[in-house]
């Protein structure tokens, strides 16, 4: 089992992020790709099924490919992203971001980037519920009720059925993020090893039969359309930016570094799709009215809300008076 350990300072640095990236996502889908799958999931393989030619879909790296664990490490230490444009046929596509990993980038053209924003959507309506819980109890109630088998021992979190090791924070602070396609592990950690930033713990939020009927709808001509006009990452950028939002919120959004969330803003940018303002030391993007229309005319189903399962904390946790945590709403319920 993997043991993290906190000191007092790392309760004040315990933060939610939408999702641990398009890299890590397609690795737990490659994972859940070879094994038996419940409901939620079922219809989501058949249809990646009926696009890959070879199902499961085997890395390519031969005997050395490594498990689970091995390949988030491979990820970490290469610090390369797959790539999620089409390839143009100008020049080799990009090479895999380690030979011993495989080429992940058809997992993710197969079995996540088709679901890309309905599964953003989905965890970020995630991330909105857990967050009540934060500030209703506090970080040590929110660890207490990520999993089953993710278990708070004050001032220890151990996740079961993890590789045998301690990881200590030592004041960097955890990241949390939930995760669609880690349906058969209750979390693994995707980020240790830099020095200074924190450790990045990726959670099980798996959907229920209800969210899981939006969450694979197929998707519709259009949204395939605006994929394939502006590359399915900026077709993204673009939804997300219905909202107005800075440079490190829409990176956090895509599960993308800043700088590639950069890069995007600079091409929509350039073509017209958005403006760009500074705001004393803050970037702000906004769609233009090009944008917003290119968006009508291409505009997919909306994602699925999420509502919150809890499981019972396996140790005691302080309350706070007078206050109750909502466990079950969904983003409906909210607004």
């Amino acid at each position: 089992m993997q043991r993290i350990h906190f000191t007092p300072a790392d309760f004040a640095r315990v933060r939610l992020r939408t999702s641990a990236g398009p890299l890590v996502e397609s690795a737990f889908a490659h994972g859940l790709l070879g094994r038996g799958v419940g409901a939620p999931y079922a219809r989501w393989r058949s249809q990646v099924g009926k696009r890959l030619t070879q199902w499961p879909l085997p890395l390519t790296g031969g005997s050395a490919t490594p498990g689970l664990d091995g390949l988030l490490d491979l990820i970490e230490r290469s610090g390369r992203r797959v790539s999620t444009e089409p390839h143009t046929g100008q020049g080799p596509p990009e090479p895999p971001f380690h030979p011993a990993a495989g080429d992940l980038s058809q997992v993710w053209r197969a079995a996540v980037a088709p679901y890309w924003e309905h599964v953003l959507g989905y965890l970020d309506a995630e991330c909105e519920a857990r967050g009540r819980v934060l500030m209703a109890g506090g970080a040590e109630l929110l660890l207490a009720t990520l999993h089953a088998k993710i278990t708070w021992r004050s001032p220890v979190l151990e996740i079961h059925d993890g590789p045998d090791e301690d990881i200590r924070l030592d004041g960097r602070g955890l990241v949390l993020t939930p995760s669609v396609f880690l349906a058969h592990r209750p979390g693994r950690v995707t980020r240790r090893l830099a020095e200074s930033g924190p450790v990045v713990l990726a959670f099980a939020a798996p959907p229920d039969p209800r969210q899981a009927a939006a969450l694979w709808d197929e998707p519709d001509d259009s949204g395939q359309s605006l994929g394939a006009l502006v590359g399915q990452t900026r077709a993204a950028a673009l939804h997300a930016l219905r909202s107005s939002c800075t440079t490190g919120q829409l990176a956090d959004r895509l599960g993308i570094s800043a700088a590639g969330a950069s890069q995007h803003t600079a091409v929509l940018r350039r073509a017209g799709l958005i403006t760009t303002r500074r705001i004393r030391n803050t970037v702000l993007h906004t769609l233009t009215p090009l944008g917003l229309a290119l968006l009508k005319g291409m505009t997919p189903r909306p994602a699925p809300t999420t509502t919150i399962r809890v499981p019972v904390p396996t140790v005691p946790v302080p309350t706070v008076p007078g206050v109750s945590v909502p466990i079950r709403r969904s983003r409906a319920a909210a607004a």
